[in-house]
């Protein structure tokens, strides 16, 4: 049994969350998070919510190399999920980048517990990752979506029209990025 329950190790944690790695395991906890979620993560996002949708879901990330997938984790709840941040699309050699997908569930939305999450992902991205630029692409009206990275450094370098295919139609979005050699930001 590791620090955070029957789970796989913590790769980083702070005060009250740690992030891991997706394991096959979260199925259960994952899609019935996601269920209870969706009026918080509609339109913007549409994590699965079956075992099956999960499964699919998870092995396409587990197996991706060019993908981290990441649990965010309370560890006073014996390790209860509070939400997901992937580092999708990483790309080594001269560019060292990666771009995010994340999502809080429903019972963990506005407690913190993501911003803690996504500060210890942009460091393990910058440590033992050794990336050297994240970038978040969010669509204009997610307001929380932008104060999270906000709050975490990210700075916002653009606007791109009909970007990314969400919810049946070709979504504008901001990019919003962070680099190793930026500042780190305050207390979340």
């Amino acid at each position: 049994m590791s620090a955070n329950g029957p789970h796989t190790p913590y790769l980083a944690h702070g005060p009250r969350v740690g992030i891991r790695h997706f394991t096959d395991e979260d199925a259960d906890e994952f899609t019935a998070r996601a269920r209870e979620s969706r009026e918080l993560h509609r339109p913007w996002l549409f994590p699965p919510d079956t075992p099956e949708a999960y499964a699919r879901y998870a092995r396409a990330r587990i197996e991706s190399p060019d993908t981290e997938p990441l649990l965010v984790c309370e560890r006073d709840a014996g390790g209860a999920i509070a939400g997901f941040i992937n580092i999708n699309n990483i790309v080594r050699g001269a560019f060292l980048s990666g771009a995010l997908g994340y999502g809080a569930f429903a019972h963990a939305a506005g407690r913190g517990l993501m911003g803690e999450g996504l500060a210890l992902v942009v460091r393990y991205a910058f440590g033992p990752l050794r990336l050297h630029r994240l970038e978040a692409n969010i669509q204009p009206q997610n307001e929380a979506s932008i104060a999270l990275v906000r709050r975490a450094g990210f700075r916002r370098e653009g606007f791109s029209p009909a970007f990314l295919f969400v919810d049946g139609a070709w979504r504008d979005h901001e990019r919003w990025a962070i680099t190793a050699d930026d500042p780190a930001p305050g207390p979340s």
